[in-house]
């Protein structure tokens, strides 16, 4: 018998998989799991020619960092002048008798500000660094891959597994068939899974790879010999997690209500306001064991205004195993519930 079951899910998957990808209603998503990649891509070619453009000044006019760290508030321009040479790029305001000289050693970007001829203010203007770069992309994957655009794939994906289905008048050819209907559930989910996983995991995998695009092949190489590798295929495996506790939780919202947009409206509140619950609460959401799994930890912003500060409360991170196993325990209670609403599934469509 379980050959047989295995045979029939092998099957819905197949005929389930052309569908899910080529679907009209779900090339939305595609479109959605490139706007992380897209960000990532514009920050490194904004880093490209901004570095470019700087090491075509320095090349013009050498300076060191050294001779440029040595620059101190109270200077006059003339001892800037005498220690560095001319500025490679001097704005002035005679009105204000004030401007700013602007130094790059092919790196940074120095900024000296001055009024009435003496220094008054030193801004440094450093280059993005890898380890400042995976915090960024940490913030990316936390705080909008994850919350954003895994969640709401997933409610456009496995929805539609059986919505989608309702509104073609298409649901009645798998209902005729002696098939049991946890065994069309679980071939669905997979089917689902399969496309989520793939489609995801290649924007994650894309977002690191144009992320990595201004920094010399020296530095990423250190970066993956050290903790690089870890961290990708952590980033990689939290994004499968993803796609399969959120994509359970749709697929029986999609047997359960038939408009689904209101449950999903709900669970994204909830996990939306993950970050402002007490440590307690917080256990209770899916995206609290997803970042307990992401090998760096995204901080709030550290302007955020005071009281929001106060409202958020740190829970400690569970450890991996019990991460892994919570939300495999949900997810494989939310399908054996979809199961039961699939048994009770009937078909009528001039009301659905």
């Amino acid at each position: 018998m379980m050959s047989v079951w295995l045979g029939q899910i092998a099957s819905v998957i197949r005929l389930e998989m052309k569908k899910t990808f080529l679907s009209k209603r779900g090339l939305w998503v595609y479109l959605l799991a490139l706007a992380p990649v897209a960000i990532t891509t514009i920050h490194s070619l904004v880093e490209l020619t901004q570095l470019e453009r700087r090491r075509t000044l320095a090349a013009v006019r050498p300076v060191s960092a050294d001779v440029l760290a040595s620059i101190q508030p109270g200077m006059s321009l003339d001892e800037v002048v005498a220690r560095a040479g001319e500025p490679h790029v001097r704005f002035e305001a005679p009105r204000r008798r004030g401007g700013n000289y602007q130094y790059t050693d092919g790196r940074d970007l120095y900024w000296f500000d001055y009024f009435d001829g003496t220094v008054r203010r030193i801004s440094v203007v450093k280059r993005d660094t890898v380890q400042q770069d995976t915090l960024i992309f940490a913030s990316i994957f936390q705080f909008f891959f994850l919350r954003l655009v895994i969640f709401f794939g997933c409610v456009g994906v496995f929805t539609n597994l059986f919505r989608g289905e309702l509104l073609d008048k298409s649901l009645h050819y798998y209902l005729l068939t002696p098939l049991r209907r946890e065994i069309l559930v679980i071939g669905k989910y997979l089917a689902g899974l399969m496309a989520t996983t793939v489609i995801f995991t290649t924007s994650a995998a894309l977002q690191l790879w144009t992320l990595s695009w201004h920094f010399d092949k020296s530095e990423i190489a250190s970066y993956l010999d050290g903790p690089g590798w870890n961290h990708a295929f952590a980033y990689l495996g939290v994004t499968v997690l993803a796609c399969v506790g959120y994509g359970s939780v749709f697929l029986a919202a999609g047997l359960l209500f038939k408009n689904p947009i209101i449950p999903a409206a709900a669970v994204e509140v909830w996990e939306s306001l993950n970050i402002f619950l007490p440590a307690a609460l917080k256990k209770f959401s899916v995206i609290f064991y997803l970042q307990s799994l992401c090998p760096i930890v995204a901080s709030p912003d550290p302007n955020m205004n005071r009281f929001l500060k106060l409202l958020i409360n740190a829970a400690e991170p569970v450890s991996a195993p019990v991460a892994i196993i919570g939300l495999s325990i949900v997810t494989i209670a939310v399908l054996a519930l979809a199961g039961r609403l699939a048994r009770g599934l009937e078909i009528n469509y001039s009301t659905d």
